[in-house]
């Protein structure tokens, strides 16, 4: 999954792809490079991010959507129901909720139009996040087992809204109210979280702070080398998707490592 963010204030790369050409080209990049998604939004997720108005973010997103849905499977990340729907009406086939169901009217909009929602584990809204992972250590006891138990209940609010339990792909919302203890714990154990989401699971570790603790002076754009390998790492633990900005290192890297680990296909490269 490629990341677009029509946004001023993405952490990563807020203000590139504002402009309706420099988004298109993305798109466009993201698919060359091997995407076999895009994921477009248009509200920063950034801590302490203020809410978007849904008449903006759909200004920003509507005509990447609908450029983007004529030449790849498109998702749209908000947790609007009224951004969503036009999303969907305009080709969009998944929706990334970022809230953990914090409104199942959104549920319901991708329930009527039959398409795919990813459930993020989140305590709370971005505004209210301090910080990049501005919680204390005691906040989870067993990380794995509460996001668990949380993204749960948020899926059974899904399919109590209609969305069949097959079109519901788990994230555990590496860096959403969480130390980066927490998240390297949760990433490391995706093995687990694939065993008991019982579903398709989505990571999404790229260029996020978390990575941090192996680089403190990197910034976001300079954490690909561990963003690669996060993506690669949950590959291999069973993730079904990786969300990642730099499409071609982890492509390059995903195809690699399954040369390198297929018995045989080595000797016929």
């Amino acid at each position: 999954m490629g990341v677009c963010n029509v946004t001023p204030d993405s952490f990563s790369d807020g203000g590139s792809y504002l402009d309706p050409a420099a988004a298109r080209a993305r798109v466009d990049a993201l698919l060359a490079e091997g995407a076999d998604l895009v994921d477009i939004g248009g509200e920063s997720t950034r801590p302490g991010a203020a809410p978007v108005p849904a008449a903006e973010q759909l200004a920003r997103v509507l005509p990447v959507v609908e450029y983007a849905a004529s030449r790849a499977v498109v998702s749209i990340d908000t947790t609007s129901p009224e951004v969503a729907l036009a999303c969907l009406d305009r080709g969009a086939t998944c929706v990334n909720d970022v809230s953990c169901m914090a409104d199942a009217a959104l549920a319901g909009v991708a329930a009527a139009n039959g398409a795919a929602l990813v459930i993020m584990h989140a305590r709370r809204t971005q505004a209210e996040m301090r910080g990049f992972g501005g919680v204390p250590e005691s906040t989870y006891d067993d990380v794995v087992r509460d996001v668990m138990t949380e993204w749960e209940r948020a899926r059974n609010r899904a399919i109590g809204a209609g969305v069949p339990a097959e079109a519901i792909v788990m994230d555990p919302g590496l860096g959403f109210f969480k130390t980066a203890r927490h998240s390297m714990q949760l990433l490391r154990r995706t093995d687990e979280l694939v065993r008991a989401a019982g579903t398709h699971v989505l990571v999404g570790a790229s260029n996020k702070s978390f990575l941090g603790v192996i680089d403190p002076d990197a910034t976001p754009a300079q954490r690909t080398g561990a963003s690669v390998m996060a993506a690669v790492h949950a590959a291999r633990s069973g993730a079904s998707i990786v969300r990642v900005h730099d499409v071609r290192a982890t492509r390059q890297a995903l195809d690699l490592d399954i040369v390198l680990h297929t018995r045989g296909h080595g000797d016929r490269t």
